[in-house]
């Protein structure tokens, strides 16, 4: 099993190192398109579609016809809302009802959080701590235990919460992400400098994602 650094509550290290269970964190990346499509799925179906364009029929004006049809010398044409006129309306724009979502099974899911996991912890991106509970539940107190772990770069803090207990000394420091452990996914693992798992979050992630409790690896 792979060992990696674990911190007491207020943020000196401990003398025992914290074993991770192989069949989480410890798998091969040998489906390296996997961690990919997990990453791009997120993107994916979080984002909103807004975009829309008018077509002809729906722009204002153009109702009556810009010159009589012969005579001129010029191209007929019926209405200046044409989508080849300045101002009219647009051929094969977005419509509002595109899908951009994308799918990826449950068993894939949890492989590529497995995959995330295990890079995480071969690059010594985890730290593990024993309860995150800043004092007085001060967001300047919750800064310094960072600082005491050597968290660096974006951190994702996996922990149990309380309702707003923990929330609130976290929300207003920059790139610093909480989860709970059933939230966990591969866009925050991989976006993550520090990984930052308490140690019940750490037991529920394990019995979770587990090869005892999963099904067969992808």
């Amino acid at each position: 099993m792979m060992a990696v650094e674990t911190y007491t509550k207020s943020g000196t290290k401990s003398a025992a190192p914290t074993k991770l269970d192989n069949s989480v964190f410890g798998v091969e990346l040998k489906n390296h398109n996997l961690l990919k499509d997990a990453y791009l799925a997120y993107l994916a179906n979080s984002r909103e579609n807004l975009a829309k364009a008018k077509k002809r029929g729906e722009v204002r004006g153009g109702g009556q016809k810009p010159w009589r049809q012969k005579g001129t010398g010029r191209a007929r044409v019926g209405s200046s809302r044409n989508p080849v006129w300045t101002g009219g309306g647009v051929a094969f724009g977005p419509t509002g009802a595109e899908n951009y979502s994308r799918k990826l099974s449950s068993k894939a899911k949890l492989q590529a959080l497995r995959q995330a996991l295990s890079l995480a912890a071969k690059e010594n991106r985890i730290k593990i701590i024993e309860d995150f509970n800043p004092v007085d539940g001060k967001t300047k107190n919750a800064a310094n235990l960072l600082s005491k772990i050597n968290a660096q770069g974006n951190v994702l803090v996996v922990a149990d919460t309380n309702g707003r207990q923990l929330d609130l000394p976290l929300r207003n420091l920059a790139g610093v992400k909480l989860i709970v452990p059933s939230y966990l996914t591969t866009y925050d693992l991989l976006n993550a400098g520090t990984v930052v798992i308490t140690k019940k979050s750490l037991e529920d992630i394990t019995n979770w994602l587990s090869s005892k409790r999963s099904s067969k690896n992808v």
